[in-house]
C-alpha cells in the first residue's frame, strides 16, 4: 500500500482492511483449517515439544502470536479480522477442552498418552521410538532428578505433557551409568559391580558377558560398558 493511500480517517480500512466484509467467512474457514493442521503438526513433533503445557495450549500460543502480528503491523490488514480469528481460536480451544473432558478418546487423540520409557532399570526402546525422545534427552531428564544410574529406575513414565515421572528401587542394583563419559573426574565416585556383569549401552540391560562379541539378551547389541551399583 502506497503512502498516499493511507488516511487516518479511513475507518473502513481500519476495520476491514482492503478486503470485503465477505472475506470474514473465509477467515473463519482458514482459521479452522490452520488450527487443525497446527495441532496435528505439534502432535507429530512429539511430547517433548510441548514441555509442561499441553500441546493444544502450545498450538494456541503459536496461533495467537501469528494472528496479532499482521493486524498490528500491516496497514492493509483490518483489526476486525484479527479479532475474529482470536475469537475463533478461543472458541476452538474451549470447545476442544469440553470435548476432551467429555470423551476420553478425544483427549487421547489430541494430548497423547502416558508412555513407559524405562522398565526394570532398562530402556523400553519401542516405547521411546513412539514418543520420539532420544536417549540423551532421557538421560538429561534423569540427571535433572539426581539419578545417575539407570538401574535405579523401576519405572519411568513420560507423561502426555512431556514430564518424566520416575519410581525408584529402594535397594542396590547394578545398572548403566548415566554420567557423561568426558567428565572422568566424577567417575571414581561410582562403585563398579562384578567385572563379569556388563551394562548394554543401547538399552541398559545388565547381564553376564563372557566376550566382547556377546549380544544383549534384550536388544542384540554388543556395545558394552561397565555396570555400577546404585545407591
Amino acid at each position: 500500500m502506497k503512502k498516499e493511500e493511507i488516511h487516518f480517517t479511513d475507518y473502513s480500512r481500519w476495520i476491514f482492511g482492503d478486503n470485503p466484509p465477505e472475506f470474514m467467512v473465509e477467515v473463519l474457514i482458514r482459521t479452522l483449517l490452520i488450527y487443525i493442521f497446527l495441532l496435528l503438526v505439534v502432535r507429530l513433533m512429539g511430547q517433548r515439544m510441548s514441555g509442561q503445557i499441553s500441546i493444544t495450549e502450545l498450538a494456541v500460543m503459536i496461533t495467537l502470536g501469528a494472528i496479532v502480528s499482521p493486524a498490528m503491523q500491516l496497514p492493509d490488514r483490518g483489526i476486525l479480522f484479527a479479532i475474529t480469528v482470536l475469537g475463533c481460536a478461543l472458541g476452538f480451544q474451549r470447545g476442544l477442552n469440553y470435548l476432551e473432558f467429555k470423551h476420553e478418546k478425544v483427549e487421547r487423540a489430541t494430548q497423547g498418552q502416558v508412555q513407559c520409557v524405562i522398565k526394570d532399570g532398562q530402556l523400553n526402546l519401542p516405547e521411546m521410538g513412539n514418543t520420539g525422545i532420544t536417549k540423551q534427552q532421557l538421560y538429561a531428564m534423569l540427571r535433572g532428578q539426581q539419578i545417575t544410574n539407570l538401574g535405579k529406575v523401576k519405572r519411568g513414565y513420560l507423561e502426555a505433557c512431556g514430564i518424566l515421572t520416575v519410581y525408584k528401587y529402594d535397594y542396590t542394583r547394578a545398572g548403566l551409568s548415566l554420567l557423561p563419559k568426558f567428565d572422568e573426574e566424577i567417575h571414581p565416585a561410582q562403585i563398579k559391580a562384578d567385572d563379569t556383569q556388563k551394562a548394554c549401552c543401547n538399552c541398559g540391560h545388565v547381564q553376564y558377558v563372557k566376550s566382547d562379541d556377546t549380544q544383549c539378551e534384550i536388544c542384540n547389541s554388543n556395545d558394552w560398558s561397565n555396570s555400577y551399583l546404585t545407591f
